[in-house]
């Protein structure tokens, strides 16, 4: 799906979420095509280092984005997640809930044989110095939306258009890269709804329910 309309999706959901205290849970999943390069709260045009024609012959789209964090990348072989829920109903403030992210994350890349990490004062998750796993979420009236992006198989080069999330001098690596062998998303998605769902407390809560749309 393409970025625009999935973004739609959310701010739909997210209407619906900050209309019914208390009420539904969604969790998005979707792999952008065409690829998108999207930027957060805080633009630095500089970060895009490709010019307008390179990204026309690329078939790369720009959009603005109110998220957290800096530039980054979306296109085909990356997992993306939108979770829209409202962080009071999960007992989870901003920090927490960033954090349960990144452990999910982790469990998803560990249980596929991934050794990753956090690195201290960084957002996201990492394979040594190569982030593998971007997390930038937005919050509005106490209900998040957009999310994470975990790269399974997707083109590294492109990333080499921009600074991702800013950082300079670091890497970005996939699970394809790192296993040495392709990793499709229907492999991974499955293992992504049930670390999320864990983490965030659905698995645990009866009343809790988490409506996926992938």
């Amino acid at each position: 799906m393409a970025y625009g309309p999935a973004l739609e999706i959310q701010r739909e959901r997210l209407r619906r979420v900050q209309e019914a205290p208390g009420g539904p849970a969604f969790l998005l999943l979707v792999e952008h095509d065409p690829p998108v390069i999207t930027t957060g709260r805080r633009p630095c045009a500089e970060h895009i280092l490709a010019t307008p024609e390179q990204l026309a012959r690329e078939g790369i789209q720009v959009h603005a984005t109110r998220r957290g964090g800096g530039v980054t990348y979306h296109g085909p072989g990356q997992l993306v997640g939108y979770p829209i829920l409202r962080l009071a109903s999960i007992g989870r403030s901003v920090r927490t809930y960033v954090h349960d992210l990144e452990e999910a994350l982790l469990c998803v890349l560990g249980r596929a044989g991934v050794g990753a990490r956090r690195v201290e004062g960084l957002t996201g998750v990492w394979v040594g110095d190569e982030k593998i796993a971007a997390i930038g979420v937005a919050v509005t009236r106490g209900v998040t939306y957009h999310g994470f992006a975990l790269n399974v198989a997707t083109r590294l080069s492109h990333f080499g258009l921009v600074v991702p999330c800013g950082l300079r001098g670091m890497g970005v690596t996939s699970m394809s890269r790192c296993l040495g062998r392709h990793v499709s998303l229907d492999e991974v998605r499955p293992a992504v709804i049930d670390a999320v769902r864990e983490t965030l407390g659905f698995e645990t809560d009866p009343c809790a329910s988490l409506h996926l749309l992938t």
